[in-house]
C-alpha cells in the first residue's frame, strides 16, 4: 500500500472525485465574481453611451437627446443671449438700454435748466 491512500479502492477515488469537485466549484466560484466585475463595468459603458448619443423615446418613457443636440440647442440659446447683449438693428435689449439712457439723460438736463 502507498502512503496517502487508504487501501480501500472505492474510498480512495471518491476522495479524488470529491477534491478534484470542488476545485472545480472554486475556479467557477472565481470566473463568476471576474465576469460579475466586467459586467458592471461594461453596463457603465454602456450608460455612458446610452447618454452621449441619446436614447429614443419608447412606450412609457421619454427620450433624452444627446449630449450633441444637447451642445447645439446652448450654443443655440447662447447665440440669442448675445444677439441682445450687442446694439444691432434696435431691437436688442442693449439698444433699449441705450435708448433709456438717452431719454433719461435728457429729462436730467431738462430738470436742471
Amino acid at each position: 500500500m502507498s502512503e496517502g491512500t487508504t487501501g480501500v479502492i472505492a474510498v480512495d477515488t471518491v476522495v479524488v472525485w470529491s477534491v478534484a469537485a470542488g476545485a472545480i466549484v472554486a475556479g467557477l466560484g472565481l470566473l463568476w465574481q471576474m465576469t460579475r466585475g466586467v459586467r458592471r463595468v461594461l453596463g457603465r459603458v454602456d450608460e455612458f453611451v446610452d447618454d452621449w448619443q441619446g436614447v429614443p423615446p419608447r412606450p412609457g418613457v421619454s427620450g433624452r437627446p444627446g449630449v450633441m443636440s444637447r451642445l447645439d440647442g446652448i450654443e443655440e440659446r447662447l447665440g440669442r443671449v448675445e444677439h441682445e447683449l450687442h446694439p444691432n438693428s434696435g431691437g436688442s435689449l442693449r439698444d433699449a438700454v441705450d435708448r433709456v439712457d438717452v431719454r433719461t439723460r435728457q429729462i436730467a438736463a431738462d430738470a436742471s435748466e
